[in-house]
Order: C-alpha cells, then structure tokens, then sequence
C-alpha cells in the first residue's frame, strides 16, 4: 500500500487539496470534514456503481446521500443527460447547500461539476476520479463541460471542486486501453513543461503497463504538481494555462469528426500531440529526431499516433471551433523543445492545410 500523498491548488479561498493514495475508500468518514452532514447526491455510471458506490457511501457519514446512476461512454455528455441530474436534483428536494460527488472518470467528472456549477446558481462537489486520465488531468483545475454536436466542450464553466480524492486501488480494475489513453495526458506534462518526466516514462513503460503501483502514484503526482501550479497562476485559462491543451486542438477535432465515443480522449490528445510536433518540426522549431522519440513512446503504450482519414477542410473547419481562437485565428499549442511548449497563431495559415494534406489525413 502507498503512503497518501496531499497536494494543495492554491486558489486562494477557492484552494483544496488533491489525496492521492491506495485504501482510500475503506476510511471511513474521510470526506466528512468536506461534507459536513449535507445532503449528497452520488454521481456514477454503469460500470463503476457495482464496484465502487457502497465503498463511496461509507466516506460519507451522517448526510442524507442519494445515487444518480448514467449510462457510461462520451455519448453521456450531453445537455440532455444534465436535464436528468437536475430532474434527481429537484426530486431529492436538493438545495443550495447539497454536495455533488463525482464517481468516475473525465465524462461524469465534467458533467457533474458543470451541473453543480450550475444547480440554483452553483453548489459544491467533490472530484473522485476513478481512471488514470481524470487522476492526472480532468479531476483537477474546475474545468467542467459538456459536449455539443458542433464541438467538444463548448458548453461549461470554471467550478473548482472542495477536495480531489485519487484512490489508486480504481487503477486495478481499469481496461488496458483506457490506462493507455490515461498514459497519453501524462507524456502531455512531459512534453509541455518537464523533459526529467519525459525521459523517465521512457525508462519506465514497461513497468507502468504492468501497473507497477509505486509508479503509477509517481505520475499522478507529478502530473497534479504541474497542473496545480499552472492553474493556480491561471486559473481561467486567459494566459499560460492553455499550454495543458496540447494535442487538444487537433485531439478535439479528431473525436468530433470520428464522433464522439469512437475514439477515447486519451487516444486522439496522442494523434493529436504527434500532429503538434509535426507541426513544430514544420516550422523549425524541433528536430525529426523528438518527433520520434515522441511517436515511439506513444507507440509503446498502445496509443495511435496518426490521425483518422479525414477531409483536411472538414477536420480544419472542425479545429476553428477550438475554445483557443480568437479573432478567427486558430491558436496552437506547439513545442520549441521536449520539456517547453507555446501557445501561438504566429504560423503560416497555409502551412497548416498543408500539414493535414500532405502528412496527416491519409
């Protein structure tokens, strides 16, 4: 069993802490200090609440705790399936003063702090990623969305959870391929903000498919520092903070023109990462000796490194509907170095059609 790690997001009033541990959901009461005897809705889907709901429950001592149970998959991140949690909302006669806890992974994570954003004008809730994707990512930084036929993410708000509970042991029962898509988020902080980690997932693969737990806590840790720091400094996203959107401007366009639960987010960020190193190879910016070592390591946790056959005017047209334009231009997060990125639309528009027709869309 791994000690419990505490990390802290330094958002002033608005600052709470990440626990990142195995064993967490056998203490008992552990969420009381949060909770406070307020009455709490337990959001999850169809594959979790058999392993994990009555284990949650027992976190939770002397509230009033109810379940909302949704159907898994990206295709649950809807304004309808929002309709739903306020209609349980409203029938379990829940206030201003209830607690939203999220049991799962990106998908009711995000959906279920955009609903306690938005329920009677905003209400508190608790992140508890049960996936390696939302551990290292989505669970922290109060970003909460759902989808919306023209684009990923287009409907949301900035909503900061009370506490971030990360139990390692939920790593146990998670398929191969969404560790994979999970793996793909942690070569993002490598690649955006720290070659020592790049560098040590390289050594370190083989083990971490294999779920070496001591491992696994390492880069749940380490992707919670770096994302902490990043967002405490921009909490809004109106500056550094959309450098943790790298891939995402082509990952996003991937999955919408695929639609959306073919591929897992995990797998188009990582076609998406190698299509912004591609790019950055393009314009100078790094050698065809990173964009390999980038694709290789992709390719060792079973993730894809190229994208759909595409249009290239359609996944463009789907690109320009990236949260990050503005003024019409499509602003990309690119890399001078493994271990730096940017945020710019300084590139040749030209250069980018012809990247998706000449090397990507195939």
């Amino acid at each position: 069993m791994t000690k419990t790690i505490n990390l802290n997001v330094d958002l002033g009033q608005r600052s709470y802490p990440i626990l990142i541990g195995s064993g967490l959901f056998k203490q008992e009461g552990l969420l009381d200090a949060f909770i406070g005897g307020r009455d709490v809705l337990i959001l999850t889907n169809e594959q979790l609440a058999p392993l994990y709901l009555e284990p949650l429950q027992k976190l939770v001592t002397g509230s009033n705790v109810q379940q909302l149970v949704l159907a898994d998959g990206e295709a649950t991140k809807t304004l309808e399936t929002l309709e739903t949690i306020f209609d349980a909302l409203v029938e379990f006669r829940f206030g201003r003063d209830c607690v939203l806890l999220t049991l799962g992974g990106g998908v009711i994570g995000d959906i279920g702090g955009f609903a306690a954003a938005s329920w009677q004008r905003g209400v508190d809730f608790i992140q508890v990623p049960t996936t390696l994707l939302a551990q290292v990512d989505s669970a922290v930084g109060g970003k909460t969305a759902v989808n919306h036929p023209g684009g990923k993410n287009l409907i949301g708000a900035f909503h900061q959870p009370l506490c971030v509970l990360a139990d390692m042991d939920t790593l146990n029962t998670l398929p191969e391929r969404e560790l994979s898509a999970g793996l793909a988020e942690v070569v993002k902080y490598g690649l955006l903000a720290d070659a020592e980690l790049f560098d040590w997932l390289e050594s370190e693969s083989a083990a971490l498919l294999r779920r070496d737990q001591e491992r696994l806590q390492h880069i749940v840790r380490r992707s919670c520092e770096i994302k902490a720091r990043i967002v405490a400094a921009d909490e809004r996203e109106q500056g550094q903070r959309a450098l943790l959107n790298l891939g995402h401007t082509f990952g996003h366009a991937i999955e919408r023109c695929a639609g959306y639960g073919e591929w897992l987010h995990g797998e188009a960020v990582a076609a998406g990462m190698c299509m912004a190193a591609g790019f950055s190879e393009r314009l100078g910016w790094i050698g065809a000796e990173d964009v390999a070592r980038i694709r290789a390591l992709l390719t060792r946790f079973n993730l894809p490194v190229d994208p759909p056959r595409v249009d290239p005017n359609e996944f463009l047209a789907a690109m320009s509907l990236d949260k990050k334009v503005i003024g019409g231009e499509i602003r990309l997060v690119l890399l001078k170095k493994i271990g730096e990125a940017v945020v710019t639309a300084d590139y040749p528009s030209h250069e980018l059609l012809d990247l998706l027709s000449e090397r990507f869309i195939h």
